[in-house]
């Protein structure tokens, strides 16, 4: 997806609010630990042989690119699985735009800091990263009433953070998993005889669950409408038709653009009517955030 510097703002509360992830405290620090494990192994060969035992430091983290900053509860965990006593100090407030600027200041010992450094800013910045693309897409249906919806293609097992990362750029969230809601798609159709009755069985077996039916045409569209969907995914629809699928819904369902979207063609989707755009890229393919950490030495 392409990408612009103009300044952004998160979307509104309500929509921010909309299906929040919780995170448990327990997954954080187990995603700490693993990814400290990794690149850790049984110790900092550098930083030992370089660092005195008792050398103390400040550690600086810089934000060098415009952006949103994400990811603050997984890189501080990561400063204190290294040094439990470090003294951190946030410098922004998580989901607001900005430029550039201080970040996070790190006090605590030289060794600990350099060992963290790394597993620090992986979070950071690539949480970052997915909330910057979603505040750009956010920006960019602004005034259009659509909103941006995320996906399951997520990197497998950072789900929960990344969506959290999106939430915080001022995305919607989707399903977080297969178990949530349901969602009816075009493998699923042919196997239950159809869109329709795929929507039927679905409609009796679980009404405790939200329901979703991608179609591919109008005709599509309408056997899911008879069926009583409520809620139907528009599949790689050109502009055309999907203000006619607009048109045919009249407000019997909510309408959900997905396929092949890109930053530069999201207004035009948007303002077709559809009330939600679903957008892949926020997840499997967001740049990190450009960010730097500089240490200097306290006595």
């Amino acid at each position: 997806m392409s990408s612009e510097s103009t300044p952004i703002q998160p979307a509104d509360r309500k929509d921010r609010d909309r299906r929040a992830p919780a995170l448990d405290p327990a997954l954080l620090d187990e995603l700490v630990a693993r990814a400290l494990a990794e690149d850790v192994g049984d110790g900092d060969a550098t930083a030992a042989v370089t660092v005195d035992p008792g050398a103390r430091a400040r550690a600086r983290v810089r934000q060098k690119a415009p952006g949103v900053v994400y990811g603050f509860a997984l890189a501080e965990r990561a400063l204190r699985a290294c040094d439990p006593d470090v003294r951190i100090e946030r410098k922004v407030e998580e989901g607001i735009w900005r430029e550039e600027g201080p970040v996070l200041e790190a006090e605590g010992t030289a060794r600990a800091l350099l060992t963290a450094e790394r597993t620090a800013l992986n979070f950071l910045g690539r949480l970052s990263g997915v909330a910057t693309l979603t505040a750009r897409c956010v920006r960019a249906l602004e005034g259009t009433g659509a909103r941006v919806l995320d996906t399951r293609k997520t990197t497998p097992g950072l789900r929960m953070v990344e969506k959290a990362a999106v939430h915080a750029g001022g995305g919607v969230n989707h399903r977080i998993g297969l178990f949530d809601e349901i969602l009816i798609k075009e493998n699923h159709a042919a196997a239950a005889g159809g869109v329709g009755e795929a929507v039927r069985r679905a409609r009796a077996a679980r009404p405790d669950l939200p329901i979703e039916v991608e179609v591919t045409d109008l005709a599509e569209l309408e056997e899911a409408l008879a069926a009583g969907a409520r809620r139907v995914m528009l599949d790689n629809m050109d502009l055309a038709t999907m203000r006619e699928a607009v048109a045919r819904t009249a407000g019997r369902a909510s309408l959900e653009a997905s396929g092949g979207v890109t930053l530069d063609g999201l207004r035009a989707i948007g303002a077709t009517g559809v009330d939600f755009i679903s957008v892949g890229a926020l997840t499997h393919s967001a740049p990190a955030l450009d960010l730097s950490l500089l240490l200097e030495t306290v006595t």
